[in-house]
């Protein structure tokens, strides 16, 4: 047996790390006491780095502990401490880990103890810290990372031994990404550190339960959490498959494109277009005026400055107001062509497991409003009406892929929270609410841009948008969209009254806003106009998770891969594919508080790009009409400017 003393908080503790197999036996006579008392045992895992599902993937130990001693499994190639180390989570009936589906999954894989086993009888204590504060420490928050969550609570010491590890990292000529693979498994420092996780855990979770308690959180919402934790894991396990014929010409062809526009700035004397003050210095050497800053004072060239320089909206359409940008449209295209080739093409080209499938990891409980994110790639993060990418994603064998999405689900949340009587009855009527808001301002003459001009100001209600990003998004006036909003208050008056209520209630309780479902969100004192988008979200998030779990319980998330904003993505055998499609939307479906929550199932081809080639052919079909019509589009861009 090894043995590694450590002192928290004046505490002494004790990681062992069994060699013989007599050590074996002590460590299973310690897993019998604590399954005996029923105790929360703290557990954890070290492996080679984060792709859980990589061929290459290694499971290295495999940790529990308690509040004063710690046992390191170095399971690593040896059976006998595989075995011991699966006896054990199939034993003891309660266990914490900090970010539980990683380790969930790794131990799923690598260990044979089912995640459908394993998961009803953990706690994850990165959901209870989410809980009670969801905002990241350089954000202001609490702190949602273990070891800041313990220099806090429990020992302000407690980063000392990552900080130790990582010089080890170092000192082998490896970095804090590769340095996992690497360190030597029996290295002192490696396993004190992997030790002391298990030890921290035990002591930070009823500090995290204290806490949401005597804030108010129920547990009720801390059960729902882990749910749907758990469902977004069987998502993230079953992966999704890759045409790897159509991804490698296709990074190719990216690259080509990012080189071609870079080669476009360049003649403007960008040399780099991830340089921001190159772009602001040639954009002001061009005439263009900028007027926003960043933090640090430089001038702000992001994308949405440059996507209204470009006279582009978030979907590359041109939008009319103004002649594009030769400098901008290059940057924007470079960058994105660059970021799809890495983020997108390279990853699902290199990053694949023996079955030729990538595993997007789906955090269920990320922003600040617990909205989802995904990563690996960040496939939330595609242009809503481009299918370059998700053409490379592809069903099962003899299935076909759906996708079912919520209609207009954040305006019908708004409408049910507000208690909107105007807005519920032009859904409860079947209306398009962007056009009914549209003819409600502006008469039944209205027009296509005003209808445009009406939605932005919608989800600038639910997304935070001002005045300025909405008329630089539409090419509006300033003026206009000023009057839009002002025409907006006054057709949905509830809306305006439900956004004072909740800045007031917020400012009266410390900057807090409480979601329907108990959820506790903290604002920024600089930000309170910022409740509504808070609340909307959240809540708009936790009908889709609210859905998922009514999936789970009808036996469906079997035929699903991903949830992606307020869709979720699957496939089913071709003869009964639209039947699911139609079951995942009824179960999708509910009534909030008086508005129906309508889905929209739809059923496509051979992989997830078939979905958005039909909506470009649609869009392609109303391009014609237009060129058809050359008068009305004349009109209708007379009317623009």
């Amino acid at each position: 047996m090894k043995y590694f003393p450590y002192t928290i908080a004046g505490d002494e503790t004790m990681t062992r790390v069994p060699e013989t197999a007599a050590d074996l036996d002590e460590f299973r006579r310690w897993v019998e006491r604590k399954a005996l008392s029923g105790e929360v045992v703290g557990a954890d895992t070290e492996t080679t780095g984060l792709a859980t599902f990589s061929p290459t993937y290694r499971l290295r130990t495999v940790q529990f502990g308690d509040a004063r001693e710690a046992w390191v499994l170095q399971v690593e190639y040896r059976p006998e401490m595989q075995e011991a180390a699966r006896w054990a989570l199939l034993t003891l009936p309660r266990l914490v880990f900090h970010f539980a589906p990683f380790d969930l999954l790794v131990i799923d894989r690598h260990l044979r103890v089912p995640l459908a086993t394993l998961a009803p009888k953990v706690t994850d204590s990165k959901i209870i810290a989410h809980l009670f504060d969801p905002r990241p420490r350089h954000e202001g928050g609490y702190g949602l990372k273990l070891k800041e969550l313990c220099e806090r609570d429990v020992d302000p010491n407690a980063p000392d031994t990552q900080e130790d590890l990582t010089k080890v990292f170092h000192s082998i000529g490896e970095t804090k990404e590769t340095g996992w693979a690497k360190i030597d498994i029996n290295h002192p420092v490696y396993l004190q550190y992997a030790g002391l996780d298990a030890i921290l855990v035990s002591r930070e979770l009823p500090i995290l339960e204290a806490r949401i308690k005597k804030a108010g959180i129920r547990q009720a919402l801390v059960d729902f959490e882990h749910r749907v934790m758990y469902v977004c894991a069987k998502m993230e396990r079953r992966g999704m498959l890759v045409d790897q014929d159509y991804v490698r010409p296709l990074v190719g062809r990216l690259e080509e494109e990012a080189a071609l526009h870079a080669g476009k700035a360049a003649q403007y004397g960008v040399t780099s277009v991830n340089a921001p003050k190159q772009v602001s210095t040639a954009l002001l050497g061009m005439g263009e005026t900028l007027t926003e800053t960043t933090d640090s004072g430089n001038l702000k060239v992001d994308k949405e400055i440059l996507q209204s320089l470009a006279d582009v909206d978030r979907e590359w359409k041109r939008i009319g107001a103004r002649k594009p940008n030769p400098l901008a449209d290059a940057v924007l295209r470079s960058k994105r062509a660059g970021k799809w080739s890495k983020s997108y093409g390279v990853a699902m080209r290199d990053g694949l497991d023996v079955d030729g499938r990538c595993h997007p990891r789906v955090n269920s409980l990320q922003a600040r409003t617990a909205r989802m994110s995904i990563s690996g790639p960040p496939l939330q993060q595609l242009p809503s009406g481009d299918w370059t990418i998700r053409r490379a994603l592809l069903p099962e064998p003899g299935h076909r892929i759906f996708s079912v999405d919520y209609s207009a689900v954040e305006m019908r949340v708004l409408a049910a929270l507000a208690d909107e009587k105007v807005m519920k009855r032009a859904i409860a009527e079947g209306r398009d609410l962007h056009g009914f808001t549209a003819e409600l301002i502006y008469g039944s003459d209205y027009t296509s841009f005003h209808r445009k001009l009406c939605k932005g100001v919608g989800f600038g209600k639910v997304y935070g948008g001002g005045s300025v990003t909405l008329s630089r998004q539409t090419g509006a006036p300033l003026d206009d969209v000023k009057k839009a909003v002002a025409a907006y208050d006054r057709t949905y008056r509830a809306i305006k009254r439900y956004s004072s209520k909740l800045q007031r209630e917020a400012r009266a309780d410390g900057y807090i806003v409480w979601t329907p479902v108990g959820r506790r969100l903290p604002l920024d004192r600089d930000r309170v106009y910022a409740a509504t988008n808070y609340a909307v979200q959240s809540t708009a998030r936790d009908v889709l998770c609210q859905a998922l779990i009514n999936m789970e319980d009808k036996g469906l998330t079997d035929f699903l891969y991903l949830p992606i904003h307020d869709e979720c993505l699957g496939s089913a055998p071709e003869d009964i594919a639209e039947d699911v499609a139609r079951e995942v939307g009824e179960a999708m479906a509910m009534d909030f508080f008086g508005v129906p929550l309508d889905t929209d199932p739809e059923t496509g081809g051979y992989s997830w790009g078939s979905l958005y080639m039909k909506k470009a052919e649609t869009m392609i079909e109303n391009d014609a009409w237009y060129a058809a019509h050359p008068e009305e589009a004349a009109a209708a861009e007379e009317r623009r400017k």
